[in-house]
């Protein structure tokens, strides 16, 4: 059973349902040490004084905030509590909105909220009250020594807390160049629109797996074994390809994705007709 990393409550009104936060995400990925390549013994990272030159003790060590060039000011506790407003122990949901108004640029990682004991039935309260209103509540929340935007959603029987951006973290489109539609030929964007209309397809985050993680880990077994990896060729695209007509390459990939269509298409009538013979019902899953 996975630990809970914050305890706390949700806040909303005069309303308040004990809750517990735990991670939303698994990180799969191979983790490595680094080794001294001679004997390929892990290397140990010590916390240097730059005045000293001494290692340093965790229990020594404090946080300072740098308001000139080598110049500190020490935070405690006391000082990010006192910063918190008493108020770190709290999930305050300040308002509830559209999820369609939201630029998805402001969301970040997800955690779930378990409702703390004797709490299940106010938690399952608010998780259909929100559900039912199509909207998802607007939080605050104070997480390791930091303010945190956050959102509040109903996802099946789970309330997701998943940590936002503030406005001002967001880098401000005008700083950057960006194409005017005006450029744009309508003929291409016919084209193009056809390539995503041969590319639409339902949802489904099965079908995407890390692929470079997996054959790394057949690296890594084959090693352990001495014997070269089988590896699986990975789906890539053209890199570095200069595009020098645009209308040539969107032609090439309706062409490819139609033929590939009409392949699954003549295979799934075949399997249909088989089914019909058989006394089974054929099912095509895309």
């Amino acid at each position: 059973m996975a630990r809970s990393i914050w305890k706390g409550a949700i806040a909303f009104g005069l309303v308040n349902i004990p809750i517990e936060l735990y991670s939303a995400v698994r990180d799969h990925r191979p983790k490595f040490r680094l080794l001294h390549a001679k004997d390929e013994a892990p290397v140990k990272y010590e916390r240097v004084c730059q005045t000293e030159g001494k290692p340093v003790a965790w229990e020594d060590l404090v946080k300072g905030f740098e308001y000139s060039k080598g110049q500190f000011v020490v935070i405690t506790k006391d000082d990010f509590k006192t910063a918190a407003l008493e108020k770190t122990k709290t999930i305050d949901i300040l308002d509830f909105v559209d999820p369609e108004e939201i630029d998805e640029r402001y969301f970040e990682t997800p955690y779930y909220l378990q409702p703390g004991k004797g709490s299940e039935r106010a938690y399952a309260l608010l998780r259909e009250a929100i559900r039912e209103s199509g909207k998802i509540g607007i939080a605050k929340i104070i997480l390791r020594d930091a303010q945190h935007l956050a959102a509040v959603e109903a996802i099946r029987d789970a309330l997701v807390l998943t940590m936002m951006r503030f406005a001002d973290e967001l880098a401000d489109l005008k700083d950057f160049t960006f194409p005017h539609k005006a450029e744009i030929r309508p003929a291409e964007l016919k084209m193009a629109q056809q390539l995503i209309d041969n590319l639409t397809a339902k949802w489904d985050p099965a079908k995407y797996t890390d692929e470079y993680k997996e054959n790394l880990m057949r690296v890594i077994n084959a090693k352990l074994k001495g014997k070269r990896p089988k590896l699986e060729e990975m789906a890539s695209t053209p890199q570095g390809a200069e595009v020098v007509d645009l209308m040539a390459r969107l032609r090439a990939s309706l062409e490819g994705k139609t033929k590939a269509g009409a392949g699954r298409e003549t295979a799934r009538k075949g399997a249909a007709s088989k089914g019909r013979k058989t006394g089974r019902t054929g099912r095509h899953v895309a």
